[in-house]
């Protein structure tokens, strides 16, 4: 089943279109022929600010993910023997910290048919039975519906077409390695540190963080149009992120100067 001809997605896709096209024309006085892209990109922007209390619920999920661990790890270690009480225990203490196992899932599911539809404009041909006309512009001389393999295999690829998808790329690239170096979570315990009956996740936990750079692979093979929006969409997440943990997990507050600190000895 095609999710872009589900009904809703497809009206989601429609207005999405009539945005861009909207934003396009009103950005071809200061940017000619590059107006669409920049309509990608401008349109890109407003959507992930619209879905910025998505990022707050997540990042305060995890906050609390972070803040209970310990607590769950006690738990698992005092009633490892005992799987029935130990379920109660761990539902009781996320009522406690009024939260659940599930939190901030629920928003990401509910962002999933706006990111679709966004994500489905830049690669469908066709919309509403008619041509996608958004992909039939161009940046820097490339079609906004053509992928770097495709100019390639068809011998169309220019300089400015490999320094456009080098920027592209190396964007991506380092916006992924930033979020690896800077966001990912704490090692993983050893299998000497872990408790009992918790399962060894390291493993996953590496792969995942190697994930986002399959996005930078991933940009070469969809249309330009959706290489732009991977781009601007990638790099804001890291930002994105970056500013919640700060506002939500403010430093301590560092000892006032001439405060006497507690004698150690």
């Amino acid at each position: 089943m095609n999710l872009y001809e589900f009904a809703p997605i497809r009206a989601l896709i429609s207005v999405a279109n009539s945005v861009v096209t909207t934003l396009t024309d009103l950005l071809e006085p200061i940017a000619a022929g590059s107006a669409a892209a920049l309509a990608i990109v401008v349109f890109t922007l407003l959507v992930r600010t619209a879905l910025i209390p998505v990022g707050v619920s997540q990042a305060r999920a995890e906050r609390t993910r972070r803040r209970i661990a310990p607590k769950l790890a006690e738990l698992q270690r005092r009633y490892k023997k005992q799987p029935e009480v130990l379920q109660r225990k761990m539902m009781e203490l996320y009522r406690e910290e009024k939260s659940s196992p599930f939190a901030g899932f629920g928003p990401v599911l509910l962002q999933m048919p706006v990111l679709l539809a966004v994500y489905g404009l830049f690669i469908t041909p066709t919309i509403g039975g008619e041509a996608n006309h958004l992909l039939e512009n161009e940046l820097l001389g490339n079609p906004l519906g053509t992928s770097l393999i495709t100019a390639v295999g068809a011998g169309t690829t220019t300089a400015l077409t490999w320094v456009l998808y080098g920027v592209i790329v190396v964007v991506i690239v380092a916006a992924a390695q930033a979020s690896r170096k800077l966001l990912m979570p704490s090692p993983m315990p050893t299998a000497t540190e872990r408790q009992p009956g918790v399962p060894d996740l390291s493993g996953l936990t590496k792969a995942l963080g190697f994930l986002p750079f399959l996005t930078a692979v991933f940009a070469t093979f969809v249309p330009l149009a959706a290489a732009l929006y991977l781009m601007v969409t990638t790099t804001w997440t890291l930002g994105e992120r970056l500013v919640l943990r700060r506002l939500l997990n403010p430093p301590a507050p560092a000892a006032a100067a001439g405060e006497v600190q507690p004698n150690a000895g």
